[in-house]
């Protein structure tokens, strides 16, 4: 009787069922295209993420910078004594190659990496030392020269030096190194690689002068397997190339060699610059978090939520838009479709007066007649929640076949500087002399300032997951019970005088 009953009134009605079913099926299709796009965006900015922090790290630790001793060296600056160089045929040529943690950058003792892998609930640790190798090369004139050539001397000026007319030329080439633990590879910058040619590094590459590439890297210095780079004055064999998983083109590094070379050649032993840390639960990073700035205080403790907090470009627009926007609409349209279903289904109850009267005068219930009602309403939401579901994936396939490209960049103090080939200077001018030394103020690429940043530009897909259509199902069946329930709520007040003496 019940589905004879619904069969009949839904076909009887057809004009109701239908701008019902179609306000639901618009909200739940925004619902389902709000939500993917948003999924999708929390991946494209995963992928960002992850050429900073690297796959599986749920917190990096790094020491609180803090300022410059006074008087305190720059570790760019350049000095030459008076008997450094090479002269010949009127020039000089002087060349140093440098390998520091560079300017305004932060080191902390490694010891910190056995004291976080005591807290509770810590799954990995590794720690890792940033550092640029600086080369500075150049020609000035010959120093005996220079001082010979009095500025009234009838021997008239210098000759040699770059251009033969007593002109310098200085070069000043950098690229970025990380010092990692071969054996640690599980978290950090390694675990968001892979492998393109060659080999890895591995636990018996632990004091071997042995150094992986960055792929793009190596293809713009045109270096491959098998030879050798030079890294503050130490010549490593390439045993590979490894390129990034994530969206960035480069990984986080130009050039990865073993963590004790790099701490004895760049005169930081027993220093890193920070430590990725993974929890072994989701649930448990606040509290991990949390005991690591108790046991290390004179760190910074940071989440990958908190970097997310650094995101800019197009990708953060997206997400910002997301958050609120989005989910405003989302609501707005969803309490629209569930104001039109009770309106509606509550105006048909009062065209539907006589009708109810009559049944609850031939022995229908208060409850049955609400559960009619009801019934009705579930299916013009479950009408309309399929449609929508049908409208919201093919929304989903529009803009994976569009894929939209959004742009995105993150940065962390004291985390590794973005791969891909590092700047170099070059310039002309400047004196030369016993003891002048040539600073490296400014600091060359990303990983000299202690400040890494990761630039992507990644395709934006919105995954469908049975989750999102879940919610779309359970929004149709609460929008249709809600319509249900007020609309046979009030067919159940009626009384069956009252209604038999109503005009349909």
């Amino acid at each position: 009787m019940f589905f004879t009953y619904l069969r009949r009134e839904l076909s009887g009605r057809r004009k109701q069922t239908a701008i019902i079913a179609t306000g639901m099926a618009i909200a739940i299709a925004l619902v389902i295209i709000v939500n993917s796009v948003a999924a999708g965006v929390k991946v494209a900015q995963a992928s960002v993420l992850e050429s900073v922090y690297g796959v599986g790290t749920d917190i990096s630790v790094t020491e609180t910078p803090v300022p410059p001793a006074a008087g305190a060296k720059l570790p760019g600056r350049f000095d030459f004594g008076a008997g450094d160089g090479t002269t010949a045929a009127g020039s000089t040529t002087v060349s140093q190659s440098r390998l520091t943690a560079g300017p305004g950058s932060q080191t902390m003792d490694a010891t910190n990496v056995k004291t976080i892998a005591g807290v509770s609930d810590v799954k990995a640790v590794a720690g890792t030392l940033v550092l640029n190798n600086v080369t500075f090369s150049g020609q000035v004139p010959d120093k005996a020269q220079r001082q010979a050539a009095a500025p009234n001397d009838s021997n008239g000026p210098p000759t040699g030096g770059a251009d033969g007319a007593g002109g310098s030329s200085f070069n000043i080439q950098s690229f970025s190194v990380m010092g990692i633990d071969p054996s640690a590879t599980a978290v950090g910058p390694l675990s968001a690689v892979a492998l393109n040619t060659g080999r890895g590094l591995s636990a018996s590459d632990i004091g071997q002068p042995n150094a992986v590439l960055d792929s793009t890297y190596a293809t713009t210095a045109t270096l491959a397997v098998g030879g050798t780079i030079d890294i503050g004055g130490t010549a490593f064999t390439i045993v590979g190339t490894v390129d990034s998983t994530s969206g960035d083109s480069g990984t986080a590094s130009n050039v990865y060699i073993p963590l004790d070379l790099a701490q004895s050649i760049s005169s930081n032993a027993g220093q890193i610059s920070n430590v990725y840390v993974q929890a072994d639960s989701a649930s448990n990073i606040t509290a991990i978090q949390t005991a690591i700035q108790a046991a290390l205080p004179a760190t910074t403790v940071s989440t990958q939520a908190d970097l997310a907090a650094s995101v800019s470009g197009s990708l953060a627009t997206a997400s910002s838009m997301l958050e609120s926007l989005g989910l405003w609409l989302s609501i707005a349209v969803l309490i629209a479709a569930f104001l039109t279903a009770i309106l509606f289904t509550v105006s048909g109850v009062t065209r539907r007066t006589r009708e109810f009267g009559t049944l609850k005068a031939i022995g229908w219930s208060n409850k049955r007649i609400v559960g009619q009602v009801a019934g009705e309403s579930v299916v013009q939401g479950l009408i309309g929640g399929a449609f929508g579901i049908v409208l919201g994936i093919v929304g989903v396939v529009i803009i994976n076949v569009i894929a939209p490209t959004l742009s995105g960049s993150a940065s962390s103090r004291g985390l590794a500087a973005a791969g891909g080939a590092m700047r170099s200077a070059g310039g002309n001018g400047g004196g030369f002399g016993n003891g002048v030394g040539f600073g490296g103020g400014g600091g060359f690429g990303g990983a000299g300032r202690g400040l890494s940043q990761a630039a992507s530009v990644v395709t934006l897909s919105a995954p469908l997951t049975m989750s999102i259509i879940f919610i779309a199902v359970g929004l149709a069946v609460v929008g249709g019970l809600l319509a249900g329930a007020i609309g046979g709520w009030r067919a159940a007040r009626l009384s069956p005088a009252e209604a038999l003496r109503s005009v349909n």
